[in-house]
């Protein structure tokens, strides 16, 4: 079943109002002085890419921002939606002024999240033959986290936690802090009264046996060899624990599809928002 794409709209009207402060200001010279105020156009924003499409909730919002309201805007497509190149996205009428104003950051925002949701869809086109699923994570552009993570629901991925408010990941150094797997989880039980999800990374089969049958909700498996998580995989089926099994570390396309029928539950990669290449995309009268 498709998931619910829901637009963080309060969290994008604050990066479009930095958006426009550092764009605008006072007030885009160049329009103002060679346009007249009152002229009309039609512009069209065309994909000179192909790729998934995310984040065209912005270009309302970013007009409502500056105030124009006789603006009308046709989408041609939606969120989630593939597009070839060539193709138009959604065509635009109203003031020419306020078209070219707003014009770039409608295409920095629509453009990176667009970016976010096609290497997403590549991702799981590369686990199509298993079950598992592609996660993003927190290795996030500051400020952009809830928009990205929207444009990985956009390509197909799930959401791994928003923050460090959201669930539990005891990882290597809060082990190392807590002096050991088990006494890090034994604390963060004790505190859990409200029933957070709780993950826990290992980067060994012997701490893999450790935290079985202990509660966990996840274990991750992080820069283990693929053999190394193929038997880790076997090591939770024989052990009937209901716990998932979350790999990490260097995903790249290959790697997925060379893992995407051994068993695991999720492969977390961060490149999906650290690193994306955006889509091109252009706004044309």
């Amino acid at each position: 079943m498709k998931q619910v794409l829901e637009f963080p709209v309060e969290d994008a009207l604050q990066m479009i109002r930095l958006a426009l402060h550092e764009d605008v200001r006072t007030g885009d010279i160049t329009s103002i002085w060679t346009i007249p105020q009152d002229q009309k156009q039609k512009a069209r924003l065309i994909a000179k890419e192909s790729g998934v499409i995310a984040g065209l909730p912005i270009i309302d919002l970013v007009f409502q921002e500056l105030k124009e309201t006789s603006l009308q805007v046709k989408m041609l497509l939606k969120d989630g939606d593939w597009v070839e190149k060539g193709t138009i996205i959604a065509e635009l009428e109203g003031k020419t002024q306020s078209l070219l104003t707003a014009e770039r950051c409608i295409l920095n925002f629509i453009q990176q999240l667009s970016g976010v949701a096609t290497s997403t869809r590549a991702c799981v086109k590369a686990l199509e033959k298993g079950r598992t699923q592609v996660l993003d994570t927190r290795k996030t552009i500051p400020g952009f986290r809830t928009l990205q993570k929207y444009a990985v629901r956009a390509g197909g991925g799930k959401n791994h936690r928003m923050g460090l408010f959201d669930m539990v990941l005891i990882k290597d150094n809060h082990i190392t802090a807590s002096g050991g797997v088990l006494e890090a989880l034994a604390v963060v039980k004790k505190q859990n009264i409200h029933g957070v999800k709780i993950e826990v990374e290992v980067e060994s089969l012997d701490d893999l046996r450790l935290l079985l049958h202990q509660g966990v909700d996840v274990i991750m498996l992080d820069n283990m060899d693929t053999a190394t998580m193929t038997e880790a995989v076997k090591i939770v089926q024989e052990s009937k624990d209901q716990v998932k099994l979350e790999a990490s570390g260097n995903m790249s396309l290959e790697r997925l599809k060379e893992l995407a029928t051994i068993g695991l539950d999720y492969i977390s990669v961060g490149a999906l928002t650290h690193s994306v290449k955006a889509l091109d995309i252009s706004m044309r009268l």
